[in-house]
């Protein structure tokens, strides 16, 4: 951004407008990060990467996936104070191999539009992924491949959750780009602040647990989670770790750094994220899957009838109330099912974990076995 005398920094800085990361800038780190994890088996969380005018953001990544011979990795646009249509989607890029000497070549995934039309920067049938974009993923990947020993020869699937929905609300389909968003930016647009802070003070707490001698701790969305954990399980205060949102960050430190027991206290419907396979609980990040519930209760012996209620509720608590008057242990299996979820995260890791359920109050309204 320029200096304070003029240009759009020094507007931002008057109006006190947040500004926010492009699509570009988004699509590069989840392309990044899947290509780190296609050739070292470990996805980079937060993950870091370097915008065209020199500033190097980090961030922390929604979901992430791989196999055999591919790897996805995603990332939540946050668009700051701009009204953009764009904000809280889900940008992921899937990396595969690619042919010898093919270099970086780019496909259009779910929610990516394709050129249909001459007068863009880019050719007819070419996936709408803009110029700089292109060239800041390449570049990131030519780095990563230099420095795990990979060819830089890739297919980059770039997709968008719901965004041929989003497009609508575009100019695209006029310019021809049909299928989806473009995805855009020339300068990354870097945010005045970073969740790198907050997963270094995760990583930190898991340390000094450890330098302690702790060998049980507790993952905490908040304050009430943990006066809970403590209470629960009689914790001292240097074993309760403020993980806020990044569930993902905390299981993945503690993959790296175990300690024999491990629990995760957290709302009902934060925690219903988490079971639904979100790493990243922030509410512009995630939202409750009421369907993903109704699954959940039907399997705890919900008739047709509360499954669809629980699948139109309002809102998770909504979900939570009509199952426990029908008897169904809803709080139970949401617990249950973020503790497998979580201990596929740790991979093997000697770690036994739980998962504490609470309502806004910090009772607990389900609580799964240790495993």
């Amino acid at each position: 951004m320029s200096g304070d005398g003029g240009g759009r920094g020094a507007q931002l800085k008057h109006t006190g407008l947040r500004p926010g990361w492009t699509t570009g800038a988004c699509a590069t780190a989840a392309a990044t990060a899947a290509y780190t994890a296609l050739l070292t088996g470990d996805f980079p969380d937060p993950v870091t990467i370097t915008l065209p005018k020199g500033q190097t953001p980090a961030f922390a990544l929604a979901v992430e996936d791989r196999g055999a011979d591919w790897a996805a990795a995603g990332v939540v646009k946050d668009a700051g104070d701009d009204p953009d249509v764009t904000h809280g989607a889900l940008v992921r890029a899937a990396v595969r191999p690619g042919p010898a000497g093919s270099g970086v070549r780019f496909a259009a995934g779910p929610g990516v539009g394709t050129v249909t039309r001459p007068g863009l920067p880019l050719a007819v049938g070419e996936p709408a992924v803009n110029p700089v974009p292109r060239r800041m993923i390449t570049e990131h990947l030519a780095s990563v491949a230099a420095r795990h020993r990979g060819s830089g020869d890739v297919r980059v699937e770039i997709s968008v959750d719901h965004g041929e929905e989003l497009a609508r609300s575009t100019w695209n389909p006029r310019l021809g780009i049909l299928g989806g968003l473009s995805i855009l930016g020339t300068t990354g647009i870097v945010v005045p602040y970073s969740c790198s802070a907050w997963i270094d003070s995760i990583r930190r707490g898991v340390d000094v647990a450890r330098a302690a001698g702790r060998t049980h701790v507790a993952g905490c969305t908040g304050s009430t989670s943990e006066r809970t954990a403590a209470a629960v399980h009689d914790l001292p205060e240097d074993a309760l770790l403020d993980m806020g949102d990044f569930a993902g960050a905390v299981l993945k430190y503690l993959r790296r750094h175990p300690v024999d027991r491990l629990t995760l206290c957290g709302g009902f419907a934060k925690l219903s994220k988490l079971a639904a396979g979100h790493l990243d609980l922030h509410s512009a990040r995630s939202q409750v899957d009421k369907g993903f519930l109704a699954g959940l209760a039907r399997h705890g012996g919900a008739d047709a009838a509360l499954a669809a209620a629980v699948a139109g509720a309002n809102t998770g608590l909504e979900a939570l109330q009509l199952c426990a008057a029908a008897g169904v242990p809803l709080g139970d299996l949401v617990a249950v099912t973020a503790r497998d979820e979580a201990l596929s995260v740790l991979r093997g890791a000697p770690i036994a974990v739980d998962v504490l359920c609470i309502d806004r109050a910090g009772t607990v309204v389900g609580r799964s076995g240790v495993r």
